[in-house]
């Protein structure tokens, strides 16, 4: 059954994208030579896109990141293609425009190339930037000390795409706030541990000002879990794997990923609570679990709130909170957008972002 889905989905893929190919050939102006080369190039640079993942295992470092740089902005590209070839032709159908406009028409191909270019150019540009979310809680609950800084960050997928360089600047945001605190919400690694173990992407996690815990997000374990919490280890991340860690007054809870089917369910951990609750549980799934365990505060991520636009609208869709601040009950929590990405390095309509907690003591 799942091999029929599977086989469901490339064939609607592989007609989308010949869709594409078919208008972005007819409105070329010119011979068919002229046609063929730019229906040609949009599918090389589709080769390239799925090269980068299948290819990885076989070349050398800086071929795969070359490839990667090249190839994955094409996801994007031929989705924002997709939307105005499908527009366009709705509105041929309603009368809106003349057929003639897809056909032959330089104007008209360098009207959807141009805004399509600067879409991505401008979520490019956007996602080099890192937001800066706060929120500050006040507990009856006793802190060792009055005032506590957590600092938390999910979904950095470290590897071919975001590189050491990229964590680097990463961690110097995150000792600039001077936390007591670090915490990682899953997704650290991004597809295997191979680049980072080369590369020694291990050692700016050692330069982190502060105790930092991780959980394993879902590419953990596409990356292979033992490899992943070795890696994590080797880091100096206290993996936290259906455990709880305390620290300074607050009960660090954190739980395996949902791709573990038999993890145990929240409620198990009651007995080795009495301070400030902080979940760390990557996928926003069941948050209704938290505020019936009583928990005060829970960070995930996962959802990237989909990365570009619209498929934000999707992610709202499937999740009963896909990103920002949120509260059921007392449970305070925060879905966070990811601090790097996956695949291309465009947001559209998401923001990269890490967040601020301060925790106050009112006793």
């Amino acid at each position: 059954m799942m091999r029929v889905g599977f086989l469901v989905i490339l064939l609607v893929f592989f007609g989308l994208v010949a869709y594409v190919t078919w208008h972005l050939w007819r409105i070329m102006p010119g011979s068919w030579v002229a046609k063929s080369l730019v229906a040609g190039l949009f599918l090389l640079w589709m080769v390239a896109a799925f090269s980068s993942m299948l290819l990885r295992n076989r070349l050398p470092y800086p071929a795969v990141v070359a490839i990667y740089e090249v190839g994955q902005p094409w996801l994007i590209a031929f989705a924002y293609l997709l939307i105005a070839f499908v527009l366009a032709d709705i509105a041929v159908l309603c009368r809106l425009l003349p057929k003639a406009c897809l056909n032959g028409n330089l104007t008209a191909m360098l009207s959807i190339f141009g805004a399509v270019a600067i879409v991505m150019i401008a979520g490019g540009i956007h996602y080099k930037h890192k937001y800066r979310e706060e929120l500050a809680i006040t507990t009856e609950k006793p802190l060792e000390q009055q005032h506590l800084r957590v600092v938390l960050a999910s979904d950095l997928h470290i590897g071919y795409s975001n590189r050491k360089t990229e964590l680097a600047s990463w961690i110097d945001i995150i000792n600039a706030e001077k936390p007591d605190l670090v915490l990682f919400g899953g997704d650290i690694i991004d597809i295997q541990t191979k680049p980072l173990v080369d590369k020694n992407y291990a050692d700016e996690f050692h330069r982190l000002e502060a105790p930092a815990y991780a959980v394993l997000g879902n590419h953990e374990y596409i990356a292979g879990g033992e490899d992943s919490e070795q890696f994590l280890a080797l880091a100096g991340l206290s993996v936290l794997k259906d455990s709880v860690a305390h620290f300074k007054g607050i009960d660090i809870i954190g739980r395996d990923d949902r791709s573990n089917p038999s993890r145990p369910a929240l409620w198990e951990f009651a007995d080795s609570l009495s301070g400030f609750t902080i979940l760390l549980d990557h996928q926003p799934s069941r948050l209704e679990d938290a505020q019936e365990a009583g928990i005060d505060f829970q960070f995930s991520g996962h959802t990237h709130r989909g990365q570009v636009w619209p498929l934000s609208w999707i992610t709202d869709a499937l999740f009963e909170k896909s990103w920002g601040h949120y509260q059921r009950g007392s449970t305070r929590y925060y879905i966070s957008s990811g601090l790097g990405i996956w695949g291309p390095k465009i947001r559209i309509g998401t923001r990269s972002e890490y967040l601020v907690l301060d925790i106050y003591s009112s006793i």
